[in-house]
């Protein structure tokens, strides 16, 4: 053998000594204490529809598909010439409505003064009668209208009741479509990413119909899946961290917010100790709000990661999973 060969398999076996080396350093360095669990997941986010009470037809749509929408913003225009139309005619309506009861209430002032008018001639009558210089008829003239006045002022007082009736109702009515055509103007009602848009300008949608759907960014979570032996020693707001495939030295802390009272995989028999170990329960483990904001341009749901779950709150993390992104620093570390 040439020496040339000998230091050609010298070479080699360092190559491959040191490549073993680097993996069991590596796994060292990412190797779990005892007390923490971890399960493979993905980022997820619930989904919202953004959708018209009633069927309408799409006048505009101010966002695309992986647009960013904040909370009240206008994502979806609905046509609206009609109501509008409709809330012309109800406003009319209360117009005329108003002038019947100010009609009325002229009426009423008007009978009230003529019954303190038939009131006088009334008592000016009986001191007649008294004196022997009027009739009993004539007394009895004036009583008559003074009834026929009263029963009257009652008659225009129920119509003013009605009348007022009638108002209300048309000012309600009122209020109900402009309430329509405020609701034809759909707005977000969360910080989110759209996700999908599936309606165009000028399409009839049904009452209920999606135009679009949006990722809730303010709800960021990784679901986990851990053995019954693990899962039974997790606690809600247990302290947790996630480590997405595009945050390489990077971990985001997280607080487990579920843990499922069942099992999600169950074998067929459980009977043994080794099979219930089989058993596999869901964890949730929740983004903080103030840490989903300051990433809020770089997370991608979907996105294949690690989630770290504390079993012991005394086990410190290890050195990997101590680089946690913060608030104010999520932001300038992300790749985008």
């Amino acid at each position: 053998m040439s020496g040339k060969t000998t230091l050609l398999i010298a070479a080699a076996v360092v190559g491959v000594g040191a490549f073993f080396g680097y993996q069991y350093w590596r796994d060292k360095q990412s190797a779990l204490p005892a007390g923490i669990a971890s399960g493979n997941g993905r980022l997820e986010a619930k989904l919202v529809d953004i959708a018209p009470k009633e069927s309408l037809r799409v006048k505009q749509i101010f966002f695309e598909e992986g647009d960013l929408v904040k909370p009240g913003d206008v994502v979806v225009q609905m046509e609206t010439n009609t109501l509008r139309a409709q809330l012309e005619e109800a406003k009319l309506n209360v117009v005329a409505t108003q002038e019947k009861e100010s009609v009325a209430k002229a009426t009423i002032v008007r009978s009230k003064a003529q019954i303190d008018l038939a009131k006088v001639e009334v008592n000016r009558s009986k001191n007649l009668v008294a004196q022997r210089a009027g009739s009993q008829r004539e007394l009895d003239v004036r009583n008559t209208q003074l009834k026929t006045t009263s029963a009257a002022l009652q008659e225009e007082e129920a119509k003013l009741r009605t009348i007022q009736q009638e108002v209300n109702v048309a000012k309600a009515k009122v209020a109900t479509i402009q309430t329509r055509i405020d609701d034809a103007t759909l707005r977000s009602p969360i910080l989110g990413r759209v996700l999908y848009k599936l309606a165009e300008v000028g399409e009839v949608l049904a009452a209920g119909g999606k135009a679009m759907t949006l990722v809730n960014l303010e709800d960021v979570y990784m679901e986990i899946f851990l053995p019954s032996a693990d899962a039974a020693k997790v606690k809600l707001g247990a302290e947790a961290r996630i480590v997405g495939d595009h945050m390489a030295g990077r971990a985001v802390p997280g607080l487990v917010s579920f843990v499922s009272p069942e099992a999600q995989f169950t074998p067929k028999q459980v009977e043994t100790k080794s099979e219930r170990e089989k058993l596999m329960f869901r964890v949730k483990i929740k983004v903080p709000e103030k840490i989903v904001s300051s990433y809020i341009d770089a997370i991608k749901t979907g996105v294949r990661g690690v989630g770290y779950v504390k079993l012991d709150p005394a086990v410190e993390w290890p050195a990997f999973l101590q680089s946690a992104a913060a608030p104010e620093t999520a932001g300038k570390d992300v790749q985008h």
